[in-house]
């Protein structure tokens, strides 16, 4: 192990052909490395607060330094490898992994990801609506007009409401407007978090409206999950759909956090 790349063992070499004999010989369960630093920390530098452990650079698995501008994100990344124990467990490092993410993608694909969110407008899910029983639909309005009002309000955008799932065509002035919303998002961490939001809930809207703190995080992902909230009351929860949507959840909200801390 070398120290100066010490993401490799955990998040493997990006360099190396994938092992399907291995993998089938570990069922998809690599044994987890043992944790090799004493502490984790940060230092200030000329691209910003890098993740250090011992005093040393981490690097995402690109090979790229960990660093961020937002001294808060660089502690709450700090924060999360100091909270490993025996083992170093990729799963319970979610913000470490986006802002990888951000590092080793989203910063040298902005405008590929830009129309990759601008996207997520012609079939946001906001925009999809039931029409019966009457007790879902006024559940669905009370959860996605405030977000659709603030979008005209705020962006200039103003979307189109379909019954069902007949595909409906946006306003280009909209689609347009809602696109200089999320161009307007600079920094590359803050992006990956409102990627990452949108693509869980499939509404862009929602995860803006987290972004720019219109909803808090939970409010969001209960405006994005309201007809399985529905469902469930009507007929039960599902523990193994509960437990997924737990995970995603999980996520939704370590996006929403590295959003909020790369402002």
């Amino acid at each position: 192990m070398t120290n100066d790349d010490v993401t490799r063992d955990w998040l493997g070499d990006p360099d190396a052909s994938p092992d399907p004999v291995r993998a089938a010989r570990q069922a998809g369960k690599p044994a987890l490395p043992k944790r090799f630093y004493k502490e984790a920390g940060i230092a200030e530098a000329e691209d910003g607060f890098r993740l250090v452990l011992d005093g040393r650079p981490a690097h995402s698995p690109a090979r790229r330094r960990i660093a961020v501008r937002q001294r808060a994100l660089a502690e709450a990344l700090a924060e999360e490898w100091g909270a490993q124990e025996e083992v170093i467990d990729p799963t319970r490092m979610p913000l470490t992994r986006l802002v990888n993410s951000a590092i080793d993608g989203v910063a040298d694909r902005r405008e590929a990801v830009i129309d990759d969110l601008a996207a997520y407008a012609g079939t946001d899910l906001l925009v999809y609506r039931a029409g019966d029983p009457a007790r879902l639909v006024a559940t669905q309005a009370a959860a996605w007009d405030p977000v659709l009002d603030w979008a005209h309000e705020t962006l200039g955008a103003r979307f189109v409401l379909s019954e069902g799932v007949m595909h409906v065509t946006q306003p280009e002035t909209s689609l347009q407007a809602l696109r200089r919303g999320i161009e307007a998002v600079e920094s590359p961490t803050a992006l990956a978090g409102l990627h990452s939001m949108t693509t869980l809930t499939g509404s862009v809207l929602i995860a803006l409206a987290v972004l720019h703190g219109r909803l808090t995080p939970e409010e969001g992902w209960s405006a994005a999950h309201v007809d399985e909230t529905f469902q469930a009351e009507v007929w039960g929860c599902d523990e193994e759909a509960e437990a997924r949507l737990a995970g995603r959840r999980r996520e939704f909200e370590a996006a929403a956090r590295v959003a909020a801390l790369s402002a």
